[in-house]
């Protein structure tokens, strides 16, 4: 199992992080938070990322989010690193996958940065 598996095994367990004004990370804490991050930090994926997040139902077929100015291969290799990082999760339905973001995922990025 890679450092990764082991980053989304957890974060998909429990919430990532205390708030970073509470007290200072703990090594592990630190890596959870930046692997969300890193898998952020591209503007393809923030949008991506927030497609998913606000659609109705809290739910989008890759065929209504994929227009974000990229190939298809390239959308898939975003989409790849949001669930690997365990921002999103997806299912197969036939020739279309759908993604949701991840049960808990808003709360624990929101906790971590404002403490609410």
């Amino acid at each position: 199992m890679s450092n990764l598996d082991e980053l989304t095994a957890v974060s998909a367990a429990a919430p990532c992080c205390p708030p970073v004004s509470s007290a200072a990370l703990s090594e592990e804490e630190a890596e959870r938070m930046a692997a969300m991050f890193k898998a952020l930090s591209d503007p393809v994926r923030v949008r991506l990322f927030s497609r998913i997040a606000s659609r109705a139902g809290g739910e989008a077929c890759v065929c209504d989010i994929q227009d974000v100015g990229v190939s298809q291969p390239t959308v898939s290799h975003h989409l790849r690193k949001l669930r690997e990082a365990g921002l999103i999760t997806s299912e197969r339905r036939g020739t279309w996958v759908y993604y949701r973001v991840a049960p808990g995922v808003l709360t624990a990025m929101s906790q971590m940065l404002i403490g609410a």
